[in-house]
């Protein structure tokens, strides 16, 4: 089903700079061929109807930031973490990133497909249509191989878009150690070439302890030349300049931002780079967030995602991460929501998703709340009722 007429919308989200009341959005051949109020809406035409019930519909969540392909468990070092281990000790003791990289290396790709599969289909079910998956759990070439591979049949069979990201500069590996420079050579010379045709993006760690801002460089400029647009890990633990780079390379977006400052907030504003919050971590790990409102002020283009991965954010819907934006980050409601659909579109280069308006993709959330408000206003509750995607429902509670 890729045409629907969906009527009596309590309160429809357009991220087109308003909000509609008494609302209809019809689909035609999966993209929105209207949306507006219900006065001025074309002929049913004998499309499937949904009756919305005076309920609030909003654009499909682009969640912009993921690290779903993993496998093992480090709920231990969630309790070592709570006892008063920092996330820097836990990875010194080889926990952390690394005790991932181990058991994601032993896992296979089926293996690796049903874990992240199931990840997906709860992401569905609360409201992601479209996602970006980074690999970075692997740090040889073989697994993120795997990884990518994995990511891309996501997309292949489930019904969410997806866009990859080589994240093969997450860690230095345990065998490149006393060679760290070496590693990035290695990250260079063979991986970048070997996972070109499967990322859409290229990421780098960029912290104390990892990576550095001159080895970040060198990889990103080799992406680059390759097709391969940055996106940064950047000021989370510390603030080492990821932000700064991500200005100067125009890179996709910078993320995390924990320890960003209000001149790199106008530098990234300047330079169009995207601010890709993950309040999930900041949250988890017990530390300050960052301020959404001053980089929203500053001009920049903010999203917000959810940083699924097995150690500082294992959270799969964004609901939460919504209301962490507006309670903790100091976003409006209406801003978050846009951080949350419109921001994390614009920032993974989607431009037809994260609107509802006409000639954009029919990704679609029927809420059972009249506002979009409930999602950060009731965050433990959940309140998608049907996920539309392309015009197709994907996932309904009834």
């Amino acid at each position: 089903m890729s045409d629907l007429f969906l009527t009596e919308i309590g309160e429809l989200t357009t991220n087109d700079g308003e909000v509609v009341t008494n609302a209809v959005v019809v689909v035609d051949d999966g993209g929105v061929s209207f949306a507006g109020p219900s006065a001025d809406a074309p002929e049913h035409r004998g499309r499937p109807l949904i009756d919305c019930e005076k309920r609030a519909v909003i654009p499909g969540f682009v969640d912009a930031h993921t690290h779903l392909v993993f496998a093992g468990d480090r709920s231990d070092e969630f309790r070592r973490r709570l006892a008063g281990e920092s996330y820097s000790e836990i990875g010194a003791a080889g926990g952390g990133i690394l005790a991932t990289v181990a058991a994601t290396r032993d896992a296979t790709a089926e293996d690796l497909f049903e874990l992240a599969a199931g990840r997906v289909r709860r992401m569905i079910s609360g409201g992601t249509t479209s996602l970006e998956i980074k690999s970075g759990y692997g740090l040889d070439l073989e697994t993120e191989l795997r990884m990518l591979e994995v990511a891309r049949r996501i997309g292949e069979e489930l019904p969410v878009d997806v866009k990859t990201t080589f994240l093969g500069a997450h860690s230095v590996p345990p065998e490149h150690k006393k060679d760290p420079d070496g590693y990035v050579d290695l990250v260079i010379e063979e991986m970048l070439p070997a996972v070109s045709g499967l990322a859409d993006y290229c990421d780098v760690f960029v912290e104390e302890g990892v990576f550095t801002v001159e080895q970040a460089r060198r990889i990103f400029e080799a992406g680059a030349a390759i097709g391969m647009p940055a996106r940064v890990h950047a000021e989370q633990l510390s603030h080492l300049g990821g932000a700064g780079l991500a200005a100067e390379l125009g890179a996709a977006s910078a993320d995390h931002l924990d320890h960003v400052t209000p001149e790199d907030a106008t530098a990234l504003s300047e330079a169009g780079v995207s601010a890709v919050l993950v309040p999930g971590a900041a949250y988890t790990l017990g530390s300050p967030q960052p301020s959404g409102a001053m980089l929203w002020d500053a001009g920049c283009t903010v999203a917000v995602a959810t940083d699924c991965n097995p150690g500082t954010s294992y959270m799969e819907t964004m609901s939460l991460v919504i209301s962490l934006a507006v309670v903790q980050m100091g976003l409006t409601v209406e801003q978050a929501i846009w951080a949350a659909t419109r921001g994390g579109a614009l920032s993974l280069g989607f431009d037809d998703k994260g609107t509802i308006r006409q000639g954009s993709s029919a990704d679609l959330l029927v809420l059972d709340a009249p506002t979009a408000a409930h999602i950060p206003y009731r965050p433990a509750s959940d309140l998608v009722a049907t996920t539309i995607k392309a015009g197709s429902i994907v996932s309904e509670i009834r």
